[in-house]
């Protein structure tokens, strides 16, 4: 028996040994197929993407404003045809190796490479990198936001692959990030000029970036069948979007697993015309918000059963038949057609409640006419659909994300996402379905709607007239979702390709004012160095804050400060000071006299860069040749063997203004604030709004309103200066708003007159807001919770 027991504790270590060696077989094996799926889903973006950037260029090539810039665009397609094979398979190769580095945990943060040289010191990032870079950052950084949840999930899953390993969007091979940095890599096989790369990176976040979606659900879906953390909660950790909250104790209502408000019931009328490609991967990640509204749906009904409140015919012990589902579409169906002349708008949270409710006691009416009575009871998983559906729109009815008139326009579509919601359970469980699509896109696109910014009503008809169409058409086919997407999408974008090309002219508007700013301000600073504190005569200080001034200005935008001619420019303002010094020694008086011939040279070519006029130039050289003159006591030479004054010869041809190619027409004013850096104002490091301005990203929007008269006016972020950190504001047409530094956009949010708008998704953000709304019912005391009206 001893022996026995013995023999049990022995370990077999070979046993043991083959058994890692089957598990490593296996993570292998699991890796190379993700990598598989990813590598032949990636490439099949990569196609679109290069199947589209043909039609981009010869298309913005038509449209050109001059013949350079139509040869330019040409000679991208050239390059891009020539070089597409090449582009193709080093990214592919990027991708594989991103993949051998992740296996062998070698894979670090790739952020920094995204975003330019990688330290802090942008000054050795030139202005093409930086156009690079910023787009990079930008598309990631969207990209990472709208596809969190799912990208979650598989950080989750490969952490546990890699057994614990910590995984981030940052090194996850198959996330946004290492995508576009093995993107970025390949793009350097092309030669083609910043804005030809910056369309084709545009068009990789269209194509490549946007297609993620079904990616990651495939992705997530395998894993869950290969048993790698099939039960995951996906919720996102703090600092996300927010968890999903559980049920309250006591308030989660069992559920048959088979039920139909878990994944929809298959045989519900419409089904068949909507059936999601990654069906299983989509439903798992819609899951436990869904369970949880339907939970607490079903425990508010229970509540208000408990409590007595039962309609007036309500009879104890006589059971209520319930609709069936082709009565309740019926009496949808006409008040559908009854929609079509109404218009919806609410002006309050109480306004928009009043507007659901009504629609439902209309709907409850209507049926009871279609039985011969004067009122219907309705099955209790209809009813929370109902009450669901209404409280979406409730949301949306005040969401301020929306503007009011487009509230109006979208509060038109309950009756319609209502009867989608009773012909299909998918509505609320998966985030790809049509119809939930749909409505996700038509309020992005309002989003950034103000009556200024769309003067030509666009996009208000466009709205009204997909509202109104399916109010008209949609009966129970689901399919009208989905063209109806696609209808409104490809709107947006052919819209959005004009106000791109609006926002990039205004963000190198703004950029060369900058610069010629920030030039002004430090040729300002050298001059006030030479200048302050000594009495120079009058024809020297004008020189020096005047053309001189201007030429500095110009030399820093064209050669920079490190050039040669910065230097001589800066040389010549020190050897000019001096030379208007009196002069007590001999030594001195040699020393100018030799020194003139220097500073004439050197002040006509600067006079001539700046523009200055033949008959200024004459004048000028006129006065300092008299003030030398005086200064020297005699009549100095140009040299020994010129006979000629010096200074009273001026050359016949004086630069013209036509020879300039962007002359400082103003005269630089050496003011206080000329030379001053911007004030920042007095805010403390953990200002909450401080910290709001700072972390408003590209893209994200802002509604201002106008102190005086009130008027609000929407506008998006679109560019961050690197030089000012100003942000620059655009309207939907891509026109500039305003720009601010991060300190007034904090002074305005403090104010309340400008406003951060979400950008997360509208039916997540009415989701979140109705499961909070349920769950702050549920806890409150019984008598204080609101029920339902009586069904």
């Amino acid at each position: 028996m001893n022996n026995t027991n013995d023999n049990n504790k022995i370990v077999d270590l070979q046993q043991r040994q083959a058994n890692l060696a089957g598990n490593s077989d296996r993570l292998g094996e699991l890796l190379r197929s993700v990598r598989g799926t990813a590598l032949k889903r990636v490439q099949g973006l990569v196609n679109t993407l290069f199947e589209n950037i043909d039609d981009a260029l010869f298309d913005l090539a038509e449209k050109a404003e001059n013949n350079a810039a139509q040869t330019q665009y040409f000679d991208g397609m050239r390059e891009v045809r020539k070089k597409r094979q090449l582009v193709e398979r080093v990214f592919q190769e990027q991708l594989s190796k991103i993949f051998s580095d992740f296996a062998a945990g070698k894979l670090q943060s790739g952020k920094g490479e995204t975003t330019g040289q990688g330290g802090g010191d942008l000054s050795l990032v030139d202005d093409k990198e930086l156009e690079e870079s910023l787009a990079i950052a930008s598309t990631v950084a969207k990209a990472e936001n709208r596809l969190a949840r799912p990208l979650y999930a598989v950080n989750q899953r490969l952490s546990v692959m890699l057994g614990g390993v910590k995984v981030e969007d940052a090194t996850n091979p198959i996330a946004p990030a290492p995508l576009c940095q093995a993107f970025r890599a390949a793009m350097r096989e092309l030669d083609l000029n910043v804005q030809a790369k910056l369309i084709v990176y545009k068009l990789f976040d269209r194509y490549v970036m946007s297609g993620l979606d079904p990616v990651y659900d495939e992705i997530n879906a395998q894993l869950i069948q290969a048993g790698v953390l099939p039960q995951i909660r996906h919720s996102l950790p703090h600092g996300g979007r927010g968890p999903r909250p559980n049920p309250a104790p006591g308030t989660a209502v069992p559920m048959d697993p088979n039920a139909e408000a878990q994944v929809g019931n298959v045989s519900d009328p419409g089904y068949q015309a909507y059936q999601p490609q990654y069906d299983a991967a989509a439903a798992q990640l819609q899951a436990e918000i869904y369970n949880t509204v339907r939970s607490l749906l079903a425990s508010r009904r229970g509540a208000a059963a408990q409590a007595g409140e039962q309609s007036a015919d309500y009879l104890p012990g006589v059971a209520q038949p319930s609709l069936a589902p082709t009565e309740l579409l019926s009496a949808l169906t006409l008040l559908q057609n009854q929609a079509m002349m109404a218009q919806t708008h609410a002006t309050s949270a109480a306004d928009a409640a009043q507007i659901v409710q009504q629609i439902k006691q209309e709907l409850l009416a209507q049926a009871g006419k279609l039985q011969g009575g004067e009122k219907a009871h309705v099955a209790g998983a209809d009813e929370d659909t109902i009450d669901l559906v209404g409280m979406l729109f409730e949301f949306i009815l005040q969401d301020r994300n929306l503007p009011p008139q487009m509230q109006a326009l979208l509060g038109r579509l309950q009756i319609p996402l209502l009867k989608v919601a009773l012909l299909d359970k998918h509505l609320f469980a998966q985030k790809t379905h049509p119809a939930r699509q749909l409505l996700d896109s038509m309020a992005q696109a309002c989003i950034g709607w103000s009556e200024e910014s769309d003067r030509d009503r666009r996009l208000y008809d466009k709205v009204k007239h997909t509202v109104e169409s399916l109010l008209k058409d949609f009966d129970d086919d689901l399919g009208i979702f989905e063209r109806t997407r696609t209808d409104f999408e490809g709107f947006v974008e052919s819209n959005k390709k004009r106000s791109d090309l609006a926002e990039q002219r205004a963000a190198e508007a703004t950029r060369g004012r900058e610069k010629l700013h920030e030039a002004r301000r430090s040729s300002a600073q050298e001059i006030l160095k030479r200048v302050e504190g000594r009495q120079l005569p009058e024809v020297i200080h004008n020189v020096l804050t005047r053309p001189w001034a201007n030429y500095l200005v110009l030399t820093l935008l064209r050669q920079g400060e490190n050039s040669d001619e910065w230097r001589r420019a800066l040389r010549f303002a020190d050897e000019f000071v001096w030379s208007a010094a009196p002069k007590t020694n001999d030594a001195e008086k040699t020393r100018l006299k030799g020194l003139l011939p220097a500073l004439e040279k050197n002040l006509r070519h600067g006079l001539a860069t700046v523009a200055y006029h033949e008959n200024d130039v004459k004048q000028l050289m006129q006065e300092l040749n008299a003030f030398y003159r005086n200064l020297l006591g005699d009549a100095p030479r140009t040299s020994d063997n010129d006979s000629v004054p010096l200074l009273e010869i001026v050359s016949k041809a004086a630069a013209t203004a036509a020879a300039v190619e962007s002359p400082v027409e103003e005269e630089i004013v050496l003011r206080a604030e000329t030379v001053a850096a911007p004030p920042e104002s007095n805010y403390a490091d953990d200002d909450e709004f401080l910290k709001q301005a700072k972390e408003l990203k590209v893209g994200g929007w802002v509604e201002f309103t106008d102190a005086n008269s009130g008027a609000k006016e929407r506008a998006k972020l679109s560019w961050i200066s690197p030089i000012s950190s100003k942000y620059l504001f655009v309207n939907r047409k891509g026109l500039k708003v305003s720009d601010k530094t991060v300190f007034a956009l904090a002074a305005e949010i403090r104010r309340g007159a400008a406003v951060i708008l979400e950008e997360v998704p509208l039916f997540d953000r009415a989701l979140d807001a109705i499961v909070e709304r349920l769950k702050a019912t549920h806890s409150a005391p019984a008598e204080q919770a609101p029920a339902p009206p009586p069904v």
